[in-house]
């Protein structure tokens, strides 16, 4: 799953980067309001992390003009600014929420977390697709009842089709969750993630519409 963070402080980007690629997210990194919105204009994103005080365009005015234009990407406030109005002013202008810095890791991965949940129409963080379930909160993937040991990304390509069982996905698009903008993606990556999971979990578990993408297969 691939988020943005959006903050100019170096030390806090870097270290909110590292711990949310610990957790097995795709992370891209924008120091400024500018760069911000043109990244967002692809579609690639899960979610935002925010911070107000950036330079060229602020964060406030940034969401803002998302919402306006009916943007709605889940955005997390990331900010040093923690008096009742701003943490209003942000809510009321469309952000689904606001984490005062400084943070603890383990909450931001929570709110992220709870913020996916909520934006796929998920209470609970298990998802089940038949003999098939993953945990994100956990990582942990069973089928058939069998602990099994995924990568980091055979568990963001896996987690990517459950998000959206039976539908159709092109290497493109799995290709935009699993890799970020510096990373060097070889011709074949999905192919061989692919193969991976399928020695995993079954070599029907995943099927392929040629010439248009993978899907989940109905599991037993």
């Amino acid at each position: 799953m691939r988020l943005l963070v959006i903050e100019d402080d170096q030390m806090i980007g870097e270290s909110v980067c590292h711990g949310l690629r610990q957790e097995g997210f795709t992370v891209d990194w924008v120091r400024d309001g500018m760069t911000a919105e043109l990244a967002l204009e692809n579609d690639v994103y899960a979610l935002a992390l925010l911070d107000l005080g950036l330079p060229r365009k602020s964060g406030l005015t940034l969401l803002k003009e998302l919402r306006q234009r009916g943007n709605i990407l889940p955005i997390l406030i990331i900010t040093a600014r923690d008096s009742v109005n701003d943490r209003v002013s942000g809510l009321n202008s469309g952000a689904d929420d606001y984490l005062i810095k400084p943070f603890d890791l383990n909450e931001l991965t929570a709110r992220v977390q709870a913020l996916l949940r909520r934006n796929a129409g998920r209470a609970q963080s298990l998802m089940v697709w038949g003999a098939l379930s993953l945990n994100p909160l956990t990582h942990e993937v069973i089928h058939q009842g069998e602990n099994i040991t995924l990568s980091a990304r055979e568990f963001t390509l896996l987690h990517t089709l459950m998000e959206k069982p039976g539908a159709v996905l092109s290497r493109a698009q799995l290709e935009e969750k699993l890799y970020g903008w510096n990373e060097e993606i070889e011709s074949n990556a999905v192919e061989v993630h692919i193969h991976h999971l399928r020695k995993k979990l079954g070599s029907s578990m995943i099927g392929n519409v040629r010439g248009v993408g993978y899907m989940l297969s109905k599991s037993t």
